[in-house]
Parts: C-alpha cells; sequence; structure tokens
C-alpha cells in the first residue's frame, strides 16, 4: 500500500509526538540538563548529596537546591560583585573574578563552603588545598557547629580579600596593592624561586615546556593537540569547556614528576 503526501506527515507526526509523550510519562524527556550532585552510598551521610560532587557549571541556585544553602549567604561568603544575580551565577566564575590572587577561589572553595556549612563529610587530605574568603570563614564560625579538625583547617586557609584591589579596578603596577596575606603563609616566603613550577593562574604552556614537561604529556592531559606555547593555561581550558582545577592538577602532577627527577 502506497501512502500519500498527506497521510505520511500525519504518521510521521503522530509518532514524534507519541514518543515524547510515552518518554514523558516515564520521566525520560529532559529538556534541559538536570544538576543533581552523587549522593553518598554509606556512612551516616548515605543518601544525601555529597558536596565533592558540586561542578563549575552548577549555579548558587543549584547549590541552594540541592544542599540548602541559600544563593544570598553563598553571595556574601564569596564577596560577589553589587548587582550579580547569586541564583544564576555559576561556580566556575569565582576562578575569573579571583584569578590574580596568589591562591585559587573557585569550584573546590565553593565544595569546602557547602560541606562546612551543612556539617556534611568533606575529605581535607585531598592533594589540592582549598581556600575560603575571610567573609566566608566568619560565616562558619558564627554558625558554631564546627569541629576543631575544621576551625584548624579554615585557620591556615584563609585569605582577607580586602587586601587586594578589585579584579575589575586593579591598580597600575606602581600603585599596587601588595599580594593578600594567606593565614599559615607568610608572604616573604613567596619568592620568584619558590612559584617556579608551581602551575598558577597566568602560567602559560610555554612555562610548562621550560620545566621540562614533554609536549606528549601535555596533550595527553588536555585531551588534543597543545595551543601554541604562549597561550595561558587557564584561558584555554576555560574556552574549551573543561574544569580548569581539574587539568591544572594533572598538569601540576607532570610538573612535579619531572622536577623531581
Amino acid at each position: 500500500m502506497r501512502l500519500t503526501a498527506k497521510p505520511l506527515a500525519l504518521l510521521i507526526l503522530a509518532v514524534i509526538f507519541g514518543g515524547v509523550m510515552v518518554t514523558s510519562a516515564f520521566n525520560w524527556w529532559a529538556t534541559e540538563s538536570t544538576k543533581v550532585p552523587a549522593k553518598f552510598s554509606e556512612g551516616e551521610a548515605a543518601g544525601q548529596y555529597d558536596p565533592a560532587d558540586i561542578r563549575g557549571s552548577y549555579t548558587f541556585g543549584d547549590v541552594e537546591k540541592n544542599f540548602g544553602v541559600p544563593a544570598a549567604q553563598l553571595a556574601a561568603a564569596f564577596a560577589l560583585p553589587a548587582g550579580t544575580d547569586p541564583a544564576s551565577f555559576k561556580v566556575n566564575q569565582l576562578e575569573s573574578i579571583y584569578e590574580d590572587l596568589e591562591v585559587e577561589i573557585g569550584t573546590a572553595s565553593v565544595r569546602l563552603f557547602t560541606a562546612f556549612y551543612t556539617g556534611l563529610p568533606y575529605d581535607l587530605t585531598a592533594e589540592e588545598e582549598s581556600y575560603l574568603p575571610l567573609q566566608a570563614v566568619e560565616i562558619l564560625t558564627a554558625l558554631g557547629t564546627l569541629t576543631p579538625e575544621r576551625l584548624a583547617y579554615l585557620a591556615a586557609h584563609t585569605i582577607d580579600l580586602d587586601a587586594a584591589p578589585p579584579a575589575e579596578t586593579a591598580l597600575p603596577a606602581a600603585e599596587a596593592t601588595p599580594a593578600p596575606q594567606v593565614s599559615g603563609t607568610p608572604q616573604a616566603d613567596h619568592t620568584p624561586e619558590a612559584e617556579d613550577g608551581t602551575v598558577r593562574g597566568k602560567t602559560t604552556f610555554q612555562e610548562l615546556l621550560d620545566w621540562g614537561v614533554p609536549q606528549e604529556r601535555i596533550e595527553a592531559v588536555l585531551g588534543g593537540p597543545m595551543p601554541a606555547p604562549g597561550v595561558v593555561i587557564k584561558d584555554y581550558v576555560t574556552a574549551q569547556g573543561q574544569e580548569y582545577a581539574t587539568v591544572r592538577d594533572a598538569l601540576q602532577a607532570e610538573v612535579d614528576a619531572v622536577l623531581k627527577k
């Protein structure tokens, strides 16, 4: 039997909309990606969302929805610029706001703050150290729920943002404010020699090559060809839509492996 154009068109529409109705009925149909972190599978927190699974693409609104930490509280903790909508602010945007700091304030910082705010488990022995602004630490300590271990961690991982000029109004080099002090890390220790071999926000691919990391190892981490050597790693990774902290840590491991030889 041959179908004419009109019956054929009706059949195609029936198949399309019928498929949508079936997938919707079984909750298979989604018009946008869901932002739901993994849950703890064991321990006292079993069944609750794991703060360590917060992604850079999450918004403060997603964090509030999943963990109950108010987006406005997160905005205050991380000193978002006036006029910013906390609910729609993406976690990984913190890295751009505070890219000139000597330590990173980003996705890992939000994970740490959320865990401490909610009292959920969080691994403080991980290789990646997480820092929080002084404002965030003051909010957490005011809760009165932190353990001595967590208080001690914050004492060594707090940065005073007021000691640095805002990123959008940074002063010329001749008038620059001294680098912000990080608790437990004297400013005098940060010499160019001490920073050599550390992947930071302004590190380029050329510096990795200068430190002895083979190009093929860099490309293995990137999952593709390395761009021009003069490109800033953070800018490239962010433009590719990848998690900068993850790539940075992988590249740092490559640098450490070379320098330890």
